[in-house]
């Protein structure tokens, strides 16, 4: 599934030996089809994508009838660009291959791939081959797939000895797999009352997919069930739309996967139509939730699972209790807003409120976030907790650094000098609550990062007036 790229590689009897030989090399290397790719130039093609119509995925009334008569209407445009899983330990495999057995040492999370792999190098039968689970070092999804896992197979069997693959962070960073990179026109119809009679969403993102089949160059089902095509709103007519988008990188699972940029774009524009109706965010939000109810994913050409059905009441639990903990209404300091989004993903159910604090200068910081999740009974609440701990830090380095670009085929960004994370002084005071139930447990580690990034630019309009539909936020606000 997840073969090596293929390269040069140096031997050494120890890695620094190995990297000064790498760095003594000259390598003319084939640019393949990808030679072009420009990060610049595929957003306005993303954009331009998002602006006409493409194929229905989801069609309930007459959103364009509906948009067509509509008194007033809202539209915006939302990108997200490529990101990277930076893991604490970039990938690392031991692997020992002899003439009747193969043993790995990795910190992979899916070991069972590994041993058709290393079968398919070495030529050996599954049962001679083993495989040791290391500790991850950080993961995010980047150590699901074993192509540094294959290297070191490859180069075991090739020099009859065992090796360690050690990849660098600029390794990590220039020639791993990416979060895909998005683009997002949504529009609205308001009648002359101020109900939202119509919704309209038209996305493009080259597919995770697309990693397994060359042909796949639009968003797949499991893709937009990740909160576009399971809008919960109670609009008369929604209409989802895809694009075309052919990958020029690798595309891979990175946590959270594409509930992060649908969640930024569908709660960023619920907030620009509650500002449109006068209304405020959490009115406006619930009130387009509408009531209680079961969604069909059936409907929707998903599956309806026994024990998780997608109910918006344990949404609207969720939202209420964010709100409530949060203080939603009571009054900020300048400079200062709060700002609230919802989420259900990974049969969970998410919701986030921000506090922003912008200085005159436009720098600013996040001095406060409150999460709160219904994820069926809760097993072990320090681990839930700090999941979510963890998926606000992570939510905040996408929002304010995360970016991955490419120009002349080759990514720009190397170590965390110009692909940054968060640092500790940087981290917000994260209160996190649970809904206290009974019910089957569910997804944790994913569901709290979909919701921080809109939060998070809705505070900031909260507190400045300004719109931002495009990440990462970087550290100041224009």
């Amino acid at each position: 599934m997840f073969k090596a790229l293929g390269g040069v590689a140096v031997i050494a009897s120890n890695s620094w030996a190995a990297l000064k030989g790498r760095d003594l090399l000259t390598i003319e290397w084939d640019d393949g089809p990808n030679a072009d790719y420009d990060s610049a130039s595929y957003k306005t093609a993303l954009l331009e994508t998002v602006r006409q119509p493409g194929t229905v995925m989801r069609d309930e009334g007459d959103a364009d009838a509906a948009l067509a008569a509509a008194d007033r209407t809202v539209a915006a445009e939302y990108y997200a660009p490529h990101l990277a899983h930076a893991p604490m330990e970039p990938p690392a495999a031991v692997a020992s291959v002899t003439a009747d057995f193969c043993e790995i040492w990795a910190p992979t999370q899916h070991p069972q791939s590994l041993i058709p792999m290393a079968a398919a190098v070495t030529g050996l039968p599954e049962e001679k081959i083993r495989v040791n689970m290391t500790l991850a070092g950080g993961a995010f999804g980047r150590k699901g797939k074993g192509d540094y896992v294959d290297e070191a197979v490859r180069l075991s069997k090739a020099v009859g000895a065992p090796v360690k693959v050690q990849w660098s962070r600029e390794d990590e960073v220039r020639h791993g797999y990416y979060h895909t990179v998005s683009a997002q026109h949504l529009a609205a119809a308001l009648d002359d009352d101020g109900n939202v009679t119509g919704w309209r969403h038209r996305l493009a993102y080259p597919t995770i997919f697309s990693t397994f089949d060359p042909a796949a160059n639009s968003p797949q089902t499991l893709e937009l069930g990740l909160g576009a095509l399971t809008l919960p709103y109670a609009v008369d007519s929604i209409r989802l739309e895809k694009g075309g988008a052919p990958a020029k990188v690798r595309i891979g699972w990175l946590r959270s996967v594409c509930a992060i940029f649908q969640s930024f774009a569908i709660n960023g524009f619920t907030d620009e139509i509650a500002h449109a109706r006068g209304k405020d965010p959490l009115d406006n939000l619930l009130e387009l939730l509408g009531p209680d109810r079961t969604i069909d994913l059936a409907s929707f050409g998903m599956e309806n699972k026994e024990n998780h059905p997608f109910e918006t009441g344990r949404l609207r639990g969720v939202i209420d209790l964010a709100a409530e903990k949060a203080g939603w209404g009571r009054a900020v300091p300048a400079g200062h807003g709060l700002g609230i989004a919802a989420q259900y993903s990974f049969d969970t159910y998410a919701a986030c409120v921000v506090e922003v604090a912008v200085a005159e200068d436009g720098s600013w910081r996040v001095p406060r976030v409150v999460m709160t999740v219904d994820c069926g009974q809760v097993v072990n609440l320090d681990r839930a907790v700090t999941q979510q701990e963890g998926a606000a830090v992570m939510g905040l380095g996408f929002a304010r650094y995360g970016r991955i670009t490419a120009q002349a085929g080759r990514i720009r960004q190397g170590n965390f000098n110009d692909a940054r994370v968060v640092r500790h002084g940087e981290y917000p005071r994260t209160e996190v609550h649970f809904v206290q139930n009974h019910l089957p447990p569910s997804g944790i580690g994913e569901p709290g990062v979909p919701p921080f990034a809109p939060a998070l630019i809705n505070a900031v309009f909260a507190a400045t007036g300004k719109r931002l539909r495009e990440l990462p936020i970087g550290n100041r606000i224009g």
